[in-house]
């Protein structure tokens, strides 16, 4: 293999369990490897730190694959999805789906693979994982023998390791619509065309968490996107749900979803969930519970100050419209949002409404998307419930 020397006292993060070197942090790049290509990684004494991804054009220039130096062939790629779906069958013995490989987590920097009952989507976001894109499907069809493999093209992450490429049917027919079942809730859900892979598996937990705190309750569910909070108040045995969204396509599949699993008072409102939050129609409710779940409002470090007012904004318009003693849950997904920021953004918001709140629940990204003790980075999702008093 060809090789890459880091500066000196630039190995530390690595050795110690990190999976990534940065550009700058490179002394010599022998043999002038190609994007994507595997290489060998040693420190500034020259001795061996462990084999990954190399690409040029990126900040994160090396992903690590592996300690040792050995053969990454076909064999590779099916000992490390075979270890990833052992895992998740542990962790949810009862189902079909779920996420079976997060990226560095389960030690391939930059693939994602999801599993929809009979099928997969699968994501690269790294020039590495892309290069090794037909060995890593082929291990997939070995292991999961799916009917169908999607490849999703359309993650922004691509953008920063100079990926460009469409979605495409890699093997098999993908179908419109596939029913899973999560939670004892069923969804229909699109790989071809849904958000990220087809459907978000990492609140999988927390949507559960939601429940236990429906019962006979009202619900507000804001950011719905198709539903799955909302459906799993209606699981736990909510009295009504207003599903709120400004995608007319979305909450068109909550609907689905909704008559899917044959649940009972339910009212979609196509509308900015930041806009409806502060409406007079809102004010108007008594909610007993209302979820919030907004998309990523801090994409980058430079994005964060603007980002943590607008969380800030709707999370005090969120908490403004409970009854006294009602339920509040919310969460983000921005990485750059640190779990203390995420708690001091919430205390500002219930401060802001004039309510006391007190945390009954907090909790992170589902167990198939583990996050790396060593790899801060690995985790992105908050999740919060409370109850709210005037």
């Amino acid at each position: 293999m060809k090789k890459i020397i880091l500066k000196q006292k630039e190995e530390k993060r690595i050795k110690t369990g990190h999976q990534w070197v940065f550009s700058n942090e490179i002394k010599e790049i022998c043999d002038k490897p190609q994007t994507g290509e595997i290489v060998e990684c040693y420190d500034s004494m020259n001795n061996f730190i462990g084999i990954g991804f190399y690409n040029p054009h990126s900040l994160i220039a090396f992903r690590l694959l592996s300690k040792k130096n050995e053969i990454v062939d076909i064999k590779f790629w099916e000992d490390r999805i075979s270890r990833a779906l052992s895992f998740r069958k542990e962790l949810y013995p009862d189902s079909n789906s779920f996420r079976v490989v997060y990226g560095e987590s389960d030690d391939i920097g930059g693939f994602i693979l999801d599993k929809y009952e009979d099928y997969c989507s699968a994501q690269f976001v790294s020039a590495g994982a892309e290069a090794n894109k037909h060995d890593i499907l082929d291990a997939v069809n070995n292991v999961l023998k799916p009917k169908g493999i999607m490849i999703r093209n359309d993650s922004y992450l691509r953008k920063l390791e100079n990926l460009s490429g469409e979605s495409e049917v890699y093997s098999g027919e993908i179908p419109d619509d596939i029913i899973i079942s999560e939670n004892d809730v069923k969804y229909y859900v699109n790989i071809k065309s849904g958000q990220k892979t087809g459907f978000f598996f990492d609140q999988r937990d927390n949507r559960k968490i939601l429940q236990k705190y429906c019962k006979g309750k009202k619900v507000l569910d804001c950011f719905t996107h198709t539903g799955s909070f909302g459906l799993n108040a209606l699981k736990g045995g909510a009295n009504e749900v207003i599903f709120v969204d400004s995608s007319k396509p979305a909450l068109e599949m909550a609907s689905k979803n909704y008559e899917l699993n044959g649940f009972k008072n339910f009212n979609a409102i196509v509308a900015d969930a930041s806009e409806y939050l502060c409406s007079s129609e809102a004010a108007g409710e008594k909610f007993e519970v209302v979820n919030i779940d907004p998309p990523g409002l801090i994409k980058s470090k430079k994005d964060f100050h603007p980002g943590y007012k607008h969380y800030v904004k709707i999370n005090e318009q969120a908490v403004s419209l409970l009854k006294d003693g009602g339920i509040f849950s919310t969460s983000s997904c921005s990485h750059h949002l640190s779990v203390s920021d995420f708690k001091k953004m919430i205390q500002e918001a219930c401060a802001r409404a004039k309510k006391r709140a007190v945390f009954l629940e907090i909790a992170s990204q589902a167990k198939d998307h583990p996050v790396l003790v060593s790899m801060p980075e690995t985790e992105y999702l908050k999740f919060a419930v409370l109850k709210i008093y005037k």
